[in-house]
């Protein structure tokens, strides 16, 4: 429900601002509580894998924690609001994406990790995408294009007496000048290449990954209405030149789906992107359809569209085995007056992007450490108890994201392009939530990544060439020291898992891997935090290596059913060059 206009302003004064923040500010949290003290000493609080993260990527010279914490907080919020902020920051309770940690206070000051660029089918706007999407990875950000436009390899070429080499030939340019900037200068650059499934090309779209090639890029297939219809219906499915329109070819939608399910086992991909469900809860549609998103797949743009994110840290919402409610809302609120600053201050590469961005304002408030407050809540992740409490618990956030940005709608300003949007009032942010995969942000939080399981609770993982070994601390907080006399921490930093452990059922299902849960409780988890998500969740279901490519293209079908938007599906050890190995010889504790 609305708030009146005098009550918009979240904490007119410091003195406004709830005990549970002033408390963490000024370091009065004791350590009997998940909520700890030290905040002018933040490093007190970070791994030795998050200070290593952030000296290799994220302070500048001479900069510490306490340091990069106290920039973010001042270049976002100002006088009024860098108090507020830092304490939300410095205690790690919440987090915004990598570009804003980089950038904020800088000269460059492009702060958005997001964006979505246009390819058209002219040789100088393929050029012009390529050089724009250099200026977005040297900046931090990650690029997402729709190649569906580009002619098909072998059409004709006007004007030539040639012939078209196609969209993956392309990709193929993209993927070479993305290897030779880095993100920030610091990073490794990230794209989504899309293709939709009625592109003449697109079997070589869902195998181009298997030579090894396009290692810049994440791939998915945009699957539309009509493609689904045929698959069920068992008809022949037409492949269409976006040049013309005409029917290219006609397949046997079956195979293709077959093709893509046999190369996410090979590879981990493709991907599944489904621009029906996307643009069926798209909140602009009047602006027209999505056709592409972010790297990881959880922001559907438009192109030229930007979005910054930021994830709670839902483990440091859990106090006294318990979640703590009001500090729940109380960051939900912060987090979304800290992203909607964002853009305020927010440097644009591009004009283009300015327009784009502040026309719609979106903004992705989203979670992380979620299977680690469910340990810590005793539930196991593959349960109906944890659906129902990720549905809950999502439901809550979306509903104080949106009445804060109505409140800021009133304060400040709707978004330019509300007209004909799905809202019927005011509403400052066309989306206020996103489930972001947090890659580096948990490693910083020290908590368990996105929503997703515990992937493994002994790992190693290359960060900036260095391998790291880290072992979680819920192994030693609890879990016993010996069963049937065997040094159970020794067994979990040797394999990462509790299995083969003469345990307790309760606790084994409550310390299960993600390879270890079934796929419907990944997609059914999946499937509970989108229902109340604006725009998209990042999710990998992870299977073990016996899995076949049936069970893929089962895992595909059903993430459909659910109401995903899309799907990843990683098989253990599909690829050699696999970022996190489970188990570790010499391990560091992460506390």
């Amino acid at each position: 429900m609305r708030q009146s206009a005098a009550t918009v302003t979240l904490f007119p004064t410091w003195d406004a601002v709830p005990s549970t923040i002033r408390d963490i500010a000024d370091g009065k949290v004791g350590r009997d509580g998940l909520l700890r003290a030290g905040f002018h000493d933040s490093s007190m609080e970070l791994s030795p894998a998050a200070r290593l993260l952030l000296e290799r990527r994220y302070l500048l010279p001479g900069e510490t924690p306490h340091d990069l914490f106290s920039r973010v907080a001042d270049a976002v919020g100002g006088p009024a609001r860098s108090r507020e902020f830092f304490s939300l920051l410095s205690d790690l309770l919440f987090l915004p994406n990598s570009p804003t940690l980089m950038n904020a206070g800088t000269a460059g000051g492009q702060l958005s990790a997001c964006f979505v660029l246009p390819v058209e089918d002219t040789l100088e706007g393929i050029s012009r995408s390529l050089a724009h999407m250099m200026l977005v990875h040297r900046s931090g950000g990650g690029t997402g294009f729709s190649f569906g436009r580009l002619r098909p390899r072998g059409d004709a070429v006007s004007g030539t007496m040639g012939v078209a080499s196609g969209p993956v030939s392309f990709m193929r340019v993209f993927d070479a000048a993305t290897g030779a900037v880095k993100q920030g200068g610091r990073r490794r650059g990230a794209n989504m290449g899309v293709l939709p499934v009625s592109h003449p090309d697109i079997e070589e779209f869902i195998t181009s990954k298997q030579d090894g090639s396009l290692s810049n890029f994440n791939i998915s297939i945009g699957i539309d209405t009509r493609f689904l219809h045929c698959l069920r219906a068992g008809r022949d499915y037409d492949l269409i030149n976006p040049r013309d329109g005409s029917v290219w070819k006609s397949v046997d939608p079956g195979s293709l789906w077959h093709l893509a399910a046999t190369s996410a086992w090979a590879t981990g991909e493709p991907g599944m992107l489904f621009f029906d469900e996307i643009n069926r809860r798209n909140t602009t549609p009047h602006l027209g359809p999505i056709e592409a998103t972010n790297p990881c797949g959880e922001q559907p743009l438009y192109p030229y569209e930007s979005c910054n994110l930021g994830s709670i840290n839902l483990a440091r919402c859990i106090r006294k085995h318990d979640l703590d409610e009001d500090l729940l809302i109380t960051v939900v609120r912060c987090g979304i007056d800290f992203l909607d600053a964002v853009i305020d201050v927010n440097r644009f590469l591009l004009p283009e992007i300015r327009d784009r961005t502040l026309a719609t304002r979106k903004i992705g408030l989203g979670v992380m450490g979620f299977a680690e407050a469910l340990i810590r809540l005793d539930m196991s992740y593959a349960s109906d108890e944890a659906l129902r409490f990720a549905g809950n618990l999502m439901g809550k956030i979306q509903a104080a994201a949106r009445e804060r940005s109505e409140e800021l709608g009133v304060e400040k300003g709707s978004f330019p392009a509300i007209e004909g949007s799905i809202y019927s009032g005011d509403m400052r942010n066309a989306t206020v939530t996103t489930i972001a995969p947090t890659g580096s942000l948990h490693l910083i939080a020290g908590t368990t990544s996105g929503i997703e399981p515990v992937f493994s609770f002994a790992y190693t993982r290359t960060i900036d060439g260095e391998r790291v070994s880290i072992v979680s601390d819920l192994v030693g907080e609890l879990l016993p020291e010996t069963a049937g006399g065997r040094d159970v921490a020794a067994h979990v930093r040797r394999w990462g898992t509790v299995e083969g452990l003469p345990l307790a059922a309760h606790t084994r299902d409550l310390f299960l891997t993600a390879t270890e849960i079934a796929p419907k409780y990944h997609l059914r988890m999946q499937a509970a935090f989108q229902e109340h998500v604006d725009n998209a969740v990042s999710k990998t279901v992870n299977l073990p290596e016996s899995r076949t490519p049936d069970d893929i293209a089962r895992i595909f079908s059903l993430a459909h059913d659910l109401g995903c938007k899309g799907i990843t599906v990683y098989r253990y050890r599909s690829r050699s060059d696999q970022v996190l190995s489970r188990g570790c010889d010499v391990c560091i504790v992460n506390d």
